[in-house]
């Protein structure tokens, strides 16, 4: 009868330990995990270099989102960590200088931005969408190109849609 008792006592044991540890991660979600590190590759370093600077930063972007890196902190780090070589260890090192945990991040993305962007692609774009029309395009394949027209641009909604407006036929 001790022996029942025991055995039984264990099992309550390995029991109650068993339901307070945490559940195991659902099998999809890990493979969805893994495969979506294992297709978005580690971007480059960047050296400051302007026209390298819109592919790098979509790199940067699908790297940060493909290993979850969701904290301002982390993700400002991140990409400092991707930055090497030149003008851009200035800025690295101007930026570990401030407080990392004070910035606000659409502060630093606006900052980045303005920082290594290519401003003559900018100036370029909004020349372009100026004087874009859609003459015999398809329709669909003119709101594309019109709205990447419109984001590198920068242009502001209203004037986007004055714009579309006026070039559409």
């Amino acid at each position: 009868m001790q022996i029942t008792e025991e055995v039984s006592s264990e099992y309550k044991q390995t029991d109650t330990e068993m339901s307070t540890a945490p559940a195991p991660a659902p099998a999809n979600e890990n493979v969805q995990a893994i495969m979506l590190k294992s297709i978005v590759l580690d971007p480059e370093w960047f050296n400051g270099s302007q026209t390298k600077f819109e592919d790098w930063w979509r790199g940067i972007q699908l790297y940060l989102k493909s290993n979850r890196v969701m904290e301002t902190n982390e993700r400002i780090t991140a990409i400092l960590a991707h930055l090497r070589g030149g003008v851009v260890e200035i800025y690295v090192q101007k930026k570990l200088d401030e407080e990392l945990g004070t910035q606000d991040w659409n502060d630093f993305i606006k900052e980045i931005k303005m920082t290594f962007s290519n401003k003559t692609k900018a100036v370029n774009a909004e020349w372009k969408i100026e004087s874009f029309k859609q003459r015999k395009k398809n329709t669909a394949d003119f709101i594309i190109e019109f709205n990447v027209l419109a984001i590198k641009a920068d242009t502001d909604e209203l004037y986007a849609i004055f714009l579309l407006k006026k070039n559409v036929q």
